[in-house]
This record gives structure tokens, C-alpha cells and sequence, in this order.
């Protein structure tokens, strides 16, 4: 378990013990990303993540759907998915946005 002082999801602070989770799947396309994709997502994910003071600061963030509590955000050119559930934060994928 991670700890940071402050966090927020959407205009709520967590509180001081936060707890992020890696799904599978989230870990299998990370995995798979080409050298220099790897290295950039890996540094944001373990480790510039947990100085995010707001994750609506993240680029693009917005809640998926209807949802309230499935979210996703970019970073470089790849489309994050997460789960917020209380003091739980768990990515759920990693894909390379679509081309236009």
C-alpha cells in the first residue's frame, strides 16, 4: 500500500492512506508496450502518479459513461482506464488512443 498526504478524486480528498491496485489486464498491456512507451508509463504509473494532487489535473480526465466510479485519463498517447472505490484505486487497462 501507497501512501500520499493529499489526493483527490473529482473534487473529493482522500484520505491520507490510499491504496492502488493494478488489474491483470492493466499489467499485460503494459507489459507489452514497446521499450520507451514502457519506460514513460511505467515512471507516471509507480511513481509520478502519487504526486498528482487531483486526478481532474490528470489530462483528459473524465468519468467513463455514466459511471461513478470508472474513469480514464491520457498520458502520451495512451488512454488510462481506473477504478475509484473509496480509498482504492485500481488501473484497469492501458491502450494506445485511436487513430483519427
Amino acid at each position: 500500500m501507497r501512501t500520499h498526504k493529499t489526493l483527490s478524486v473529482g473534487g473529493m480528498i482522500l484520505p491520507a492512506r490510499l491504496e492502488v491496485r493494478y488489474d491483470r489486464a492493466f499489467l499485460i498491456d503494459l507489459k507489452s508496450l514497446e521499450a520507451a512507451a514502457f519506460q514513460k508509463m511505467h515512471q507516471f504509473v509507480f511513481e509520478d502518479f502519487f504526486r498528482t494532487n487531483q486526478l481532474q489535473d490528470l489530462p483528459e480526465f473524465q468519468p467513463l459513461e455514466n459511471s461513478e466510479i470508472l474513469y480514464r485519463f491520457t498520458i502520451e498517447h495512451y488512454i488510462i482506464a481506473i477504478e475509484v472505490t473509496g480509498q482504492i484505486i485500481k488501473f484497469l487497462r492501458i491502450l494506445p488512443e485511436p487513430t483519427i
